[in-house]
C-alpha cells in the first residue's frame, strides 16, 4: 500500500490548506496565490515572506493529526510502503514515517540563491534570518534565501517524482487522505496506480474528480475516519 497525502491531513494540526471553500488561504485572498509563484517570489520576495512570517509559527508549533500517527503505525506495521506527499509541513517526519517522498519539498530546510555560493539553512536560520531582515539574505555573499519548497510554475524536484511514479507503480492499494487531487501532477496519481493494477481509495472532506472512479471514497473530517479505520483494524493510535 501506498499513500498520497494532501493539505487536508494537516488541518486538524492547525495549518490552513490552500483551496477549501470557507477556510482556505487562496479563499481568504485571492491575491497571496501569486506569491507561491515562481515569478511572484523573485518580484516581490519581500511580501512572500511577510505572508509567510505570519504562517511560519504554525508550522513550527504544529503536532502530528491522528491521520499522520495511523500512517506512521501501518508502515511500522509493515503493511505501508511509503508516504507521497504534497505537504511541506514535515508532520509525517514528526509522526515517525520514515519512506516519505516530498513531492513540493518542505519547509525544515532553506538555501541561498546565489549561485556559487549555496549555503544550506536550517528552519531555525532562516527565522532569524527573516527577524533581523526582510527579505532574509545569506552572511556570506548577501543574495536572497529561499526555502527548499516547489513553487507554483516550477517543476517538482526530479528524484521526488521518480520514487512516486515507482512507487505508484508497484503499489496494490492507493490510500488518498485530505487531497482534493487538482494540482498536477499529483492529481494525475491515481490514475497511473490504477494503470498498473491498484485499488483507490479516497479519504477527503471535499469531493474529487477520482470518487467515481475509487473503490471506496469517504467525505469525512480525517480524523474521524482515521479513528475509525485505526479501531476496525485494531490499531493504537
Amino acid at each position: 500500500m501506498v499513500s498520497l497525502t494532501g493539505a487536508g491531513i494537516s488541518t486538524a494540526a492547525g495549518i490552513p490548506d490552500f483551496r477549501s471553500p470557507d477556510e482556505g488561504l487562496w479563499q481568504k485572498d485571492p491575491s497571496k496565490m501569486m506569491l507561491f509563484t515562481d515569478v511572484g517570489f523573485m518580484s516581490d520576495p519581500k511580501g512572500f515572506y511577510e505572508f509567510g512570517r505570519e504562517l511560519l509559527p504554525r508550522f513550527q508549533d504544529a503536532r502530528p493529526t491522528l491521520a499522520h500517527r495511523f500512517l506512521s503505525r501501518l508502515e511500522a506495521e509493515g503493511k505501508l510502503k511509503c508516504v507521497i506527499t504534497q505537504n511541506i509541513d514535515g508532520l509525517h517526519q514528526r509522526a515517525g514515517s520514515k519512506n516519505i517522498v516530498e513531492l513540493h519539498g518542505g519547509l525544515s530546510t532553506a538555501r541561498c540563491t546565489g549561485g556559487a555560493c549555496k549555503r544550506e539553512f536550517t528552519l531555525e536560520e532562516m527565522v532569524k534570518e527573516t527577524e533581523e531582515r526582510l527579505p532574509p539574505l545569506c552572511p556570506d555573499c548577501h543574495a536572497l534565501i529561499r526555502p527548499n519548497i516547489v513553487l507554483f510554475g516550477e517543476a517538482l524536484p526530479e528524484e521526488a517524482y521518480r520514487k512516486a511514479l515507482e512507487s505508484l507503480g508497484n503499489c496494490d492499494l492507493l490510500l488518498v487522505m485530505g487531497s482534493s487531487l487538482v494540482v498536477y501532477p499529483a492529481a494525475d496519481m491515481p490514475g497511473i496506480a490504477q494503470e498498473h493494477g491498484a485499488r483507490l481509495i479516497i479519504i477527503n472532506l471535499q469531493p474529487t474528480r477520482y470518487d467515481s472512479r475509487a473503490d471506496v471514497f469517504i467525505h469525512l473530517p480525517l480524523d474521524v475516519a482515521v479513528e475509525k479505520l485505526a479501531k476496525a483494524l485494531e490499531i493504537t493510535l
